[in-house]
């Protein structure tokens, strides 16, 4: 395990927490307490990860993520004090997940570790098979495995890692029944967490919501 997960927080005591117990469980960590020297460490850096706290001193936690999703895909933890913020970060498909302050480290550990499980299963090329489909494309809707890109009637749309999971195992089983049980455990690692609702928001470049999926785990 060498993966490179980005911290950044503004609160010293805090981020140097997080980077303690990331690093004892054998991740490589870049920390930063502010958003300009984090954006030169996402253009000089092959990052796996990145955590990163909404209110910073000079460029806020969203602006920082929108600059990744530009160029990256590998998942991004918000950290936030607010739980209003939570709801506004899973509305806006900014990030693949998000945590609430005060929180345990452990908590941050166990994150990490299922988005990394998650994204490395979709980045790591697979054995092929002579059946194997890198491309569907269904009803005007094109998405590719290998350029884990997912076009719409001509727009390219903005997908976390967790929502192009999502997407491409429907894909895979298109015609099929897929409970939540299943789904939690192929893209989340994880048993069905019952009572959780989630959002995706497919977004244009533009900002523009192309279509919204609601699915509620009850």
């Amino acid at each position: 395990m060498n993966e490179k997960i980005l911290v950044v927080d503004d609160e010293k005591e805090l981020a140097d927490l997080v980077e303690v117990y990331l690093k004892n469980d054998g991740y490589t960590v870049y920390k930063f307490y502010n958003g300009t020297d984090t954006l030169r460490c996402i253009e000089s850096t092959h990052l796996d990860l990145a955590i990163l706290d909404i209110m910073l001193p000079d460029i806020d936690g969203f602006q920082i993520c929108q600059k990744i999703r530009e160029k990256f895909y590998f998942p991004v933890i918000m950290l936030t004090a607010k739980v209003e913020d939570g709801v506004k970060i899973m509305g806006l498909s900014v990030a693949d997940d998000y945590i609430t302050k005060p929180f345990n480290p452990l908590e941050v550990v166990a994150r990490v570790k299922a988005q990394l499980r998650q994204y490395m299963r979709y980045r790591q090329p697979q054995i092929k098979q002579e059946d194997e489909c890198s491309e569907y494309d269904i009803r005007g809707m094109t998405i590719s495995k290998k350029s884990h890109k997912c076009i719409l009637f001509g727009k390219e749309l903005q997908l976390t890692p967790t929502e192009f999971s999502i997407l491409w195992y429907l894909c895979e089983n298109q015609g099929k029944v897929v409970s939540t049980e299943e789904l939690f455990e192929v893209v989340w690692g994880e048993k069905t967490v019952w009572g959780v609702g989630y959002t995706i928001e497919i977004l244009d470049k533009t900002g523009e919501e192309i279509v919204e999926i609601q699915a509620a785990l009850w």
